[in-house]
Order: structure tokens, then sequence, then C-alpha cells
């Protein structure tokens, strides 16, 4: 394999719309309703000097062509047999049966993968092309699982990536080639889809030396969508440019994505043949990621829990307008306090408030205080959020609490609309890869823990996704029964190595834990404590509220590090005579 070059062809997805002008309908299924377009395409790409081609497969899957399984398998079978019809008048082309990533919210993906091998094992499959990939769970299974029954074909593992070089899901480029480098069974690690030739060229100068060839197969270039349809420029002399420069860096496999028609792939096998072989992606004077400040500090929170000091973290709601009065006084009456850190939610339950990140870098700025601003999911693209994340460095905000997010209540979904580009784990691994590529200061990365949750031993089971994605903190839901600190202390027993700050959240009255109890997701209080509030003054419920929360922190202080206090409707008051008594409980 390390001698074999390859010349892909083009994208056949966008030129089959462009050609036909039935962008709306699934290329695939054009195997079985017109397959002599399908064979054409495929002649067309091997008359402009394409060595290699794709099945017209990409998206051959029940959820994504909406079919049953019996016209899935006609697919796939029609797929392989157009392609290898074309191919036979071009001796010497090698057929790849393409296989896509699957639609979000597909079950079983594993399972569904192996499906799709079956099928185009069944009908004559001898190399493979997994393309447009943009996670790795389960790949260097399925490769090992082809290249056992195929041992002498070629199998390519290609992801889809930004200029920055991260997949949709967050995984960095040079961790995903550094973990899947070892796999036997991968040929060639690849990149496709997603970014034009330029920015792959210097996504590729970047990158430390490579275990496997690489293959680069960009798209047109930059894309602009009219009406329904995404349209790229149509500049295969530049495109031509710029893979010849990439071919000169000792990339063997070469061709196009979106956009990319005939015209490219003959233009760049000219200007691929002509290229000189230079230094290679891993030569001297690459573009390289920022290095770690040999001086950093990193986070004092983070710095205070490994030093072993149990922590103070609390919590204070952001405004729903433009007054900060109560939330700056509060801040720094915290500071007085000499708390470890404020955290500072984002938009709870999906209404808007101040943004937190915002907050941290403003009490940060003024007060010098550690701050942990809320992250969630639900608010925020990719772009979006890496965005915010740098914005957060410059700042020196140090710390961040990743959270999928409160989903948007039902009577507002009509104007505003979730993003939910990651989940929790998705957005820590995310945030992980950027402190190995891009922060000179690391984050340190926190998240929620439900102690309260149904099914503990599923919410362990993310907790223990969410460490290996990076998460060194945990900040648990409120305890108040003893189920909730049972679960804390199985969670001391199973994430080893983290952090655990166990949630207290004083209840200030009856209506107070009735509403608790009702409508806030997480929190669990037995009816004997909400009745004990029934009849008593502010004043008698507040010294109640005191003594229950530091009840409630002796009986958890052996399997925590330290403690996470929820200040309840701008009740700073119990806060600040609860501190004294927690920090003499040490």
């Amino acid at each position: 394999m390390q001698t074999l070059h390859l010349l892909f062809d083009g994208a056949m997805g966008t030129y089959y719309a462009q050609k036909y002008e039935q962008s709306n309908q699934r290329c695939e299924l054009a195997n079985l309703t017109h397959p002599e377009r399908i064979r054409d395409i495929h002649r067309e790409y091997l008359a402009a000097g394409a060595t290699a081609i794709k099945t017209n497969t990409f998206a051959a899957n029940c959820k994504s062509l909406a079919c049953d399984e019996a016209t899935l398998d006609r697919v796939i079978a029609a797929g392989l047999r157009i392609a290898k019809e074309a191919a036979a008048d071009y001796p010497g082309t090698r057929v790849f049966a393409d296989i896509g990533p699957l639609p979000p919210g597909q079950k079983a993906p594993a399972d569904t993968y192996r499906s799709m091998a079956d099928r185009m094992l069944a009908h004559g499959a001898e190399n493979f092309m997994l393309e447009t990939m943009d996670e790795p769970e389960g790949l260097a299974e399925l490769c090992t699982y082809l290249k056992s029954q195929r041992p002498d074909g070629i199998v390519i593992l290609s992801f889809a990536a930004s200029p920055d070089g991260f997949t949709r899901k967050g995984f960095a480029i040079q961790e995903l080639f550094a973990q899947l480098g070892d796999c036997p069974a991968i040929d060639a690690l690849g990149l496709n889809c997603m970014s034009g030739p330029y920015h792959y060229l210097q996504l590729l100068r970047r990158l430390p030396p490579q275990k496997k060839p690489l293959a680069i197969l960009p798209n047109a270039g930059y894309p602009t969508v009219v009406g329904d349809r995404t349209f790229f420029g149509d500049n295969p002399g530049y495109f031509a440019e710029v893979m010849a420069d990439i071919a000169s860096c000792g990339v063997p496999i070469l061709g196009g994505c979106c956009g990319t028609t005939p015209e490219y792939i003959r233009q760049t096998a000219r200007t691929a043949a002509q290229a000189q072989p230079g230094q290679t992606a891993d030569g001297a004077t690459p573009d390289t990621y920022r290095a770690k400040a040999a001086a950093a500090t990193g986070s004092r929170l983070k710095n205070k829990l490994d030093s072993g000091k149990r922590v103070i973290a609390v919590e204070l709601d952001p405004p729903a307008d433009t007054d900060l009065s109560f939330f700056l006084s509060g801040a720094q009456r915290l500071k007085r306090l000499e708390v470890d850190a404020i955290t500072i939610a984002d938009c709870p339950v999906a209404r808007a408030r101040v943004d937190s990140s915002l907050l941290a870098a403003k009490i940060h700025r003024e007060l010098d205080v550690d701050v942990l601003p809320h992250l969630t999911c639900r608010d925020r693209n990719l772009n979006a959020t890496k965005a915010l994340l740098l914005g957060l460095n410059i700042e020196q905000v140090d710390n961040v609490l990743v959270v999928t997010g409160d989903p948007i209540p039902a009577a507002d979904r009509s104007e505003v609309r979730a993003v939910f580009n990651f989940n929790s784990v998705l957005l820590a691994n995310y945030i992980h890869q950027l402190n190995q590529t891009v922060f000179s200061e690391p984050f340190h990365i926190c998240s929620a823990l439900n102690i309260n949750a149904g099914n503990f031993s599923a919410e362990l089971k993310k907790a223990q996704r969410k460490q290996a994605a990076g998460v060194t903190t945990f900040l648990t839901q409120p305890a108040f029964t003893q189920r909730s600190m049972d679960n804390l202390a199985l969670a001391r027993q199973t994430l080893e190595g983290c952090y655990l700050l166990g949630g207290i959240i004083p209840v200030v009255s009856y209506r107070n834990a009735c509403f608790m109890n009702s409508e806030m997701a997480g929190i669990e209080i037995p009816q004997e404590v909400i009745d004990q509030y029934e009849g008593l003054s502010r004043e008698q419920a507040g010294d109640l509220a005191v003594r229950l929360a530091e009840d409630i922190a002796r009986r958890i202080l052996p399997v925590i590090d330290g403690f996470y206090l929820i200040t309840p409707l701008k009740r700073l008051d119990l806060i600040e005579r609860l501190i004294p008594r927690l920090r003499a409980l040490d």
C-alpha cells in the first residue's frame, strides 16, 4: 500500500444533481431507476483519468433512502454491478464499495454498518472506502471485519474536517489519525468533504508524521446556497493546482468530493502527474499548533483540588434583564468569603438570561475570582462553541462546566429552535482536544452528575464516557435522600481519578420545597423534609435550611472533594451562614 497511487473520481451526488437537476432525490435510488445515468457518470470520471471509482452507495441505508431491506439490497447490488461494468472498459481501475456516515439518530449504528458491509461483500465488493466520517466509534472494528473478509482488498477510512481540523462532532483529525494509525486493517487514512483543497493543504502541513498513507479528496471549494440547492464555484484549474501541491507533499491518494466534476479530475490528473515530490506533510516549517506555555499554571480551582484542598463552589443565577446589581454584589460577597469558584448557569430551564460566559469574564476580570461558567450544547453549533471558548481562554477563564442543556419549553418551540450540535460527552471531548492542540492554558473540564437519576447505573456509565472524554470534575445534583447519598458513594468508587463536588441547595420554605420537588428536574426532596417547613416563618425556615444543609454536608463529606452550593431564590444570606459551618467540618 505504501507505493500504491490512486486518483479517485469526484462527487457522484452533486454531479448527478447538476447534470439531471434532481437535487431532492437520493441519487443512490437511480441505481434502480436510471442505471444508465450512473454508469455514464462513472465512465466520464474514468475517461477524465480516474484510476479508482466509488460505488453509488454513499447513503445506502434504509433510513436515508426511506426504503425497506429488500430495496436496500437491490440498491447496493446494482451500485456494485454498475461500477464494475463501467470499470471493465478501463483495465486496472479499482472499484471501491462506498460507505458514508449514518444519519443522526440511527439506532444501533454498529449493526447497521455491519449489515451494509455484509450486503456489499455478498455482492462481490473487494475494496472499501469509508468516507465523510465524523467520529471514530466502531470504525476500527468495521475495518477489521472487512479486512478479515477481503485480506487482499484495500480499506480506506476518511473523515470530513473543517478548516481548523475538527469533525462536525468535535474530534480533532490529528487525534483521530493517531488513534487509528495503529489499526492494521486500515490501509490509508483520509480527509474528504467539508473543506476545499487549500484548507486541506494547510491542515496537511500541520499534521505530524503519519503511520499510514494519506488520501485527500476535498470539495471543489466553498459552497453557496441558492434556494434549496448548494452550488460550488467552478474553478477546476485552481483546484488542480492545489492538488498538485498536496501530491508534492507525498500524498499518494487524491480525488474530489462535493462539487468536483469530471473536469476537476481531468485537470488534477494532469497537474498531479507533473508534481515534483518535495518535503512531505511532516517536513520542515509546517504551520504548527500553538505550543503549550512552559510556565502555564492552569486553573486555580483544579490546582486546589490537585493539592487535596476541599473546595467550595457557589452558583449564582444570571439575571433575566440588564440589572446586574444583585449578581455583582453577590459575587463581591462571595469573594469576601473566599469561595473557590463562582458557577454561573447557562440560561437555566432554557429561558434567556445574561450570557454565563460574558458574566464569567466580567467578574473574573474585575474581581479576580475563579469562575465556572456552564456551557450548554443547546444553543450553539460547533463554530459558535469554538469562538466562545477562544474568547474565554483569552479572558483567562480556565474552567467550564459542560451540560447538554434543558430542552426548549413546549410553548416556545414555534419561535425558538434548539441546536444540539453536541451532547455533553462530545462537547467535553471537543474541548479536551482543543486543550491538546490550540489552548496554551487548558480548560479544567467539569460536568454534571445526577445522583437522583432513576437509572443511576446508566448515569454512571455516561459519567465514565465523560471522564474518557476529558472531564475531571463532576458537580452533582443536590443530595437529600439516602438513595442519592448512596449513589454519590458509588460514584466515588466508580469514577476513579475524578473529583466530586457534592450538590447542596438550602430549602427556603414549604412552597419552595414543593416547587423544587415537582418542577425541577434532578431534585428529589423527601416528604418528611417538606413537612418540616409547613407553617414556619421566614426566619424559622432559614434556620432549618442551614441546619439541614449542614447535616447533609456532614453525611456526604467522606466521599466528596468539595461542595457545590446552589443559591436559592437570591437567598445569599443562607449561603453566607452555611459556608463557615462547612469549613468547620474539616
